[in-house]
C-alpha cells in the first residue's frame, strides 16, 4: 500500500513539474514563434496582396475586435503619403487536408480586393496545393468584394480536381469580406497621420 502511495506521489510531482516546464517554455518561445510566422508566413503573403506602401505593414499592425463577436483580427495597413489606402488580414476555411489560411488584401479607395495570398494549407500536393499558384490567386486581384466559384454562379474559376481546396479559399475570402465590412469604420480612423 505504501509503495502505491509513493508511486502516486512521484507521478503527481512529475506531472506537476512537466506542466510547469511546458508552460514556461511556451511563454519563453511565444514571441519568437509569432515573429517567425510574421516574417516567413504572413510577411510574404502581405507583399503579394499589398503594393506601393511606404510603411511597414508588419510593424504597424493592430488588432481589432470584430463587432458582434468575441474575436479579434490582426490588420496590416498599407500607408502612402500618410494616408491609409489598403489593409490585409488573414482568415481561414476548412479544406481537404485542414484549414486553408488566406491573406486577403483590400483596396479601401476602390472598394475592391487588392488580392489574396495563401499562407497555410495541408492540401494534396500537386492537386489542392495549386490554389496557392498565381493562376488561381490572380483572379482575386482588383476583384469586387462579391466572390464565388464559377461553378456556383460566381466569377472565380476553381482548380480542376481540387474543388474542396478552391471552395475553402473562396470561403475564406468571403469570411474576410464579412469581417472587413464590420471593422471598416474602425479602420478609417485607426491610422491617421502621426498616430
Amino acid at each position: 500500500m505504501k509503495e502505491a502511495i509513493k508511486m502516486i506521489a512521484v507521478l503527481t510531482l512529475f506531472c506537476g513539474l512537466s506542466s510547469v516546464t511546458l508552460a514556461s517554455l511556451k511563454d519563453a518561445t511565444g514571441n519568437r514563434i509569432e515573429e517567425q510566422v510574421l516574417t516567413y508566413v504572413q510577411g510574404p503573403a502581405i507583399e503579394q496582396v499589398l503594393k506601393g506602401y511606404e510603411n511597414s505593414p508588419v510593424k504597424d499592425r493592430r488588432k481589432f475586435s470584430i463587432p458582434g463577436t468575441e474575436e479579434q483580427v490582426t490588420v496590416f495597413p498599407a500607408i502612402k503619403g500618410g494616408k491609409l489606402f489598403g489593409v490585409a488580414f488573414e482568415t481561414s476555411s476548412k479544406g481537404y487536408g485542414g484549414d486553408v489560411g488566406v491573406m486577403v488584401g483590400f483596396d479601401i479607395n476602390k472598394s475592391h480586393l487588392s488580392g489574396i495570398g495563401i499562407t497555410t494549407m495541408k492540401e494534396t500536393p500537386g492537386v489542392g496545393s495549386r490554389v496557392a499558384k498565381h493562376g488561381f490567386t490572380n483572379q482575386f486581384r482588383n476583384h469586387p468584394y462579391s466572390v464565388g466559384l464559377a461553378s456556383k454562379g460566381g466569377t472565380i474559376d476553381g482548380i480542376a480536381g481540387a474543388t474542396i481546396s478552391s471552395t475553402a479559399s473562396v470561403e475564406a475570402v468571403k469570411k474576410a469580406v464579412e469581417i472587413f465590412s464590420r471593422i471598416r469604420p474602425q479602420l478609417e480612423t485607426a491610422w491617421k497621420q502621426g498616430s
